[in-house]
Parts: C-alpha cells; sequence; structure tokens
C-alpha cells in the first residue's frame, strides 16, 4: 500500500529545471520561479552574458568608493587640525597645503566612483537581458532602460529602482520586491541629495572666508569652517555606508541567482 502511495506521490509531482522545487502537473508553472512546466531553466536560442566577474567588480568599486567617501567626511578633521597649526605659525601657507590636501583625498574617491557607476550600469543591463532568457521572468521594463535610466534627468530617481527592483524579483524568484532594494535607493537618494548640499554650503562658506588671515580671529574663522563642514558630512556618509552596503550585498545575491 505504501509503494503504491509513493508511486501516485512521485506520478502527481515534478521538480522544476530551474530551481528545483517540487511542483503539481495541476499547476501551468512553478510556484516558486514561476517558470512554465516542461520548459528548461534557459529558453534555447537567447542569448546570455556573465555577470560573476563584473558583479565582483561592482563589488569591489562600490567597496571602494564607500571607503574613500568615508575618507573625504572625515578630511575636515584633518583641516582644522591644520588651521589651528595655521594659527599658531600664522603661516597661511599651511592653510593652502589643506586645500591641496583635500583635493589629494577627493581625487581618488571620484575615480573610485566613477568605475563604480560604469560598472554597476553595465551590470543591470546584462543581468536585465538575461532576464529575457528565463522562461519564468516578467520583466516590466526593456533592456535599454537599465542604462538610459542612470542617465536620462528625472527619470533617474525612479527608473533604475525599477529596473533593478524587476530582476532583484525574477532572479530571486520573488513575488515582492525585496527590502533591501528599498533601503539601497532611500539610502542612495539621501546621498546624493545630502553630498550635494553639503559640498554647496561648504561652497558657500567657503567663499566667506578671509583670504588673507591676519589675526587669531581669521585663522579661528578656517578651524569653524572646517568644524561645521565634518558636521554636514555625517549624514551624506552614514547614507553612503549603507547604500554601498546594501547594494553590495543585493549584487552579490542577484549574480550568484
Amino acid at each position: 500500500m505504501r509503494s503504491l502511495t509513493d508511486a501516485h506521490t512521485r506520478t502527481d509531482h515534478m521538480r522544476c529545471q530551474t530551481c528545483g522545487d517540487e511542483t503539481s502537473p495541476a499547476l501551468n508553472e512553478c510556484s516558486t520561479c514561476r517558470t512554465p512546466l516542461g520548459q528548461p531553466p534557459v529558453a534555447p536560442g537567447v542569448p546570455t552574458y556573465p555577470v560573476g566577474g563584473l558583479g565582483r567588480g561592482v563589488v569591489a568599486a562600490v567597496a571602494a568608493t564607500a571607503v574613500l567617501y568615508t575618507l573625504v567626511a572625515f578630511y575636515p578633521a584633518v583641516g582644522a587640525v591644520l588651521a589651528r597649526r595655521a594659527a599658531e605659525a600664522q603661516d597661511t601657507d599651511v592653510l593652502l597645503g589643506a586645500v591641496l590636501l583635500e583635493v589629494l583625498f577627493i581625487l581618488p574617491f571620484g575615480a573610485a566612483y566613477l568605475t563604480a557607476a560604469v560598472l554597476m550600469i553595465i551590470w543591470t543591463w546584462r543581468a536585465r537581458k538575461n532576464l529575457d532568457a528565463f522562461p519564468g521572468a516578467l520583466p516590466q521594463l526593456a533592456p535599454a532602460w537599465a542604462v538610459a535610466g542612470w542617465l536620462v534627468p528625472l527619470a533617474n530617481f525612479v527608473v533604475p529602482v525599477r529596473v533593478v527592483a524587476g530582476i532583484a524579483r525574477d532572479s530571486l524568484w520573488r513575488a515582492r520586491t525585496p527590502v533591501l532594494v528599498g533601503v539601497w535607493w532611500a539610502a542612495w537618494l539621501v546621498f546624493s541629495l545630502g553630498e550635494r548640499l553639503a559640498s554647496w554650503n561648504d561652497s558657500r562658506e567657503y567663499e566667506r572666508l578671509p583670504e588673507h588671515p591676519f589675526n587669531d580671529i581669521g585663522y579661528q574663522a578656517y578651524v569653524g569652517f572646517y568644524q561645521d563642514a565634518l558636521v554636514r558630512n555625517l549624514v551624506p556618509l552614514a547614507a553612503c555606508l549603507t547604500t554601498a552596503a546594501s547594494l553590495i550585498v543585493l549584487v552579490r545575491r542577484i549574480t550568484a541567482a
């Protein structure tokens, strides 16, 4: 009797070739990944693109960007120390050296940021193109939006997250968008706007500083400027670290999938 029951169970269920879960022949598709029953995990004849090495590149570039921005965000603490030394020595050249040193902090960050952006765009495009080869995938936006969404003004506030959300759902077999996508995008918007606002305030306050401080009050103005700049950087720094951490986890999961 038991052998008949097991045989009946094996007859009534089959394994999905995409995710490996058991599903009933009564259903037209896998309840986990939505692949139509009997379909292979990758549709034949549809080109796919490797994302493994590229995904690791994105992770490395994003991590480097976060580390370098941390140095940039905390640089005003160094600037305040140099401004105090300039006051003690009554030497304006020390203040000029502080500005040049800040540039040396910013340039590597800018290079890492640009590298991460380019790699992320390419990775997003490839991951989105690969969905076309998955029988159970239901992408809502064309692959072109994986690139244009980052570049078109105003659209870049909405389209990239929609593309990545679709990639995450279809790659990770989720009916709903993973929460991590929302965390990444919210933190990214806070960082983008917060960093621009902090930079604008820094530029405005720096223009008000005396060009040639001849007394302690003038030098103290530079100390106060760097101290205030450090405080202004705290919010975008927290958002940057949150963005990097959530994006790294997201890219690794999707790449593995």
